[in-house]
């Protein structure tokens, strides 16, 4: 708990600190990164250049701060499992963090200035160390899980077995232990780092990727979106190599799987929602289930830009075969040749998702993956029809959380 005096000066500071937020994470980010320039390699580019990492750091910071005074309900708990999962798979270590502290602090200094005095500093930094060694817990529990001493080395080598093209644009890759180990187990949700060294001195970068394929299989497989730069942003690198650069053959540095959701929670009812590429871990609790419970009522309510642009959708026929209580609804953006899908099958709609067609069973469990708009409005409506909120579970790509941090 932050202390008494602490928790007086954090509650009369946090207006200006939040209104600040920004700026502080963006000068926090310029200081460490030029102190430390290998820590480059941690972060995502991308999310640097368009401002999502230093905006998902603020709102972590001033979200934690409001939960130790009060004054935001934000779930907490859930938000703490996130980021360690996240961290973990980076292989972020416990000597990091009086690192980003220093810098942090240091930032808050510069962009306040006379405003943070002796008291304020203190209490700040107060704030700061209860989240890091709530974080640090977690994650040595998360490396004792996957077997790993907490030191930073999460990786390992895999041999790439097969490429294959799923649609516009996405790529699978089937994964293989280059030392011919067993396949370590995952919840289907659940992600791994994959970490590239790219050309021209760029050094490395890391990405995770959902894990799309069976658990308990004798391979990993990930599936993957070229991403196009739009808006300002950069092209993405780390898919950008994948798909240019990888072929059968190749060696891939892994991570151990992360990921606090399961797609696959309770043992009712379930309804997966999905947009784009966040169809992947859908497929992976769509596979699992066809081997482990082909009899538990299943709903996939999917939309895309088209059918061409739809992954795995070829699977998803095979996979109905299996799950004789499978439902599938799709919703296609734009209509192209070829992509009726036969209606015995799955009912396929024109246009944008409507989140109150989706067919919702009673008492049932629910995972979304996709862009935030898209997973906030179709949570929000849940919410509405009388979900409650512990049973629905999402995976976000890339930093953010929907606004409520549940």
């Amino acid at each position: 708990m932050l202390s008494e005096s602490s928790a007086a000066v954090v509650t009369a500071t946090l207006p200006v600190v939040r209104a600040h937020a920004d700026q502080i994470t963006g000068r926090f980010y310029a200081r460490m990164f030029t102190a430390h320039p290998e820590l480059l390699n941690l972060f995502n580019r991308g999310n640097q250049a368009t401002g999502r990492q230093q905006a998902a750091l603020a709102a972590s910071v001033v979200a934690y701060a409001g939960h130790l005074t009060g004054v935001d309900a934000t779930g907490w708990t859930a938000i703490l499992d996130r980021i360690a999962h996240k961290h973990a798979s980076l292989g972020i270590t416990a000597g990091q963090y009086p690192l980003v502290g220093r810098h942090l602090m240091a930032a808050i200094d510069e962009v306040l200035g006379a405003a943070v005095t002796p008291q304020v500093a203190a209490a700040w930094d107060e704030v700061y160390w209860l989240m890091a060694c709530e974080l640090v817990a977690r994650e040595a529990r998360l490396y004792t899980v996957s077997g790993l001493a907490g030191d930073g080395a999460v990786w390992s080598d895999w041999r790439v077995a097969g490429v294959t093209p799923e649609a516009t644009d996405v790529v699978s890759f089937v994964l293989v232990p280059v030392d011919g180990g067993p396949v370590p187990n995952f919840v289907p949700g659940q992600y791994v780092s994959v970490a590239v060294d790219l050309d021209g001195g760029r050094g490395r970068q890391i990405r995770q990727y959902s894990l799309s394929g069976r658990p308990a299989a004798d391979h990993w497989r990930i599936t993957v979106k070229r991403v196009h730069g739009t808006g300002g942003a950069p092209d993405g690198l780390v898919s950008r190599f994948l798909h240019e650069r990888v072929a059968t053959g190749d060696i891939l540095r892994l991570s151990p799987p992360f990921g606090e959701v399961s797609a696959v929670a309770g043992d009712g009812p379930l309804l997966l929602v999905s947009a784009g590429i966040g169809l992947t871990p859908a497929m992976s609790a769509l596979e699992h289930l066809a081997a482990t419970a082909p009899d538990r009522p299943v709903v996939l309510a999917h939309a895309d830009r088209d059918a061409a642009a739809h992954a795995h959708r070829a699977e998803l026929v095979a996979l109905h075969a299996q799950l004789p209580r499978l439902q599938l609804r799709l919703w296609y953006e734009q209509s192209t040749a070829g992509d009726d899908t036969p209606p015995t099958v799955a009912q396929v709609s024109r246009g944008w998702i409507e989140p109150e067609l989706i067919p919702l069973p009673p008492d049932a469990h629910v995972h979304l993956c996709g862009p935030l708009p898209f997973m906030n409005r179709v949570r929000g409506d849940l919410l509405r029809r009388g979900v409650p909120v512990e049973r629905i579970g999402y995976e976000v790509f890339g930093p953010g959380m929907l606004p409520d941090g549940r």
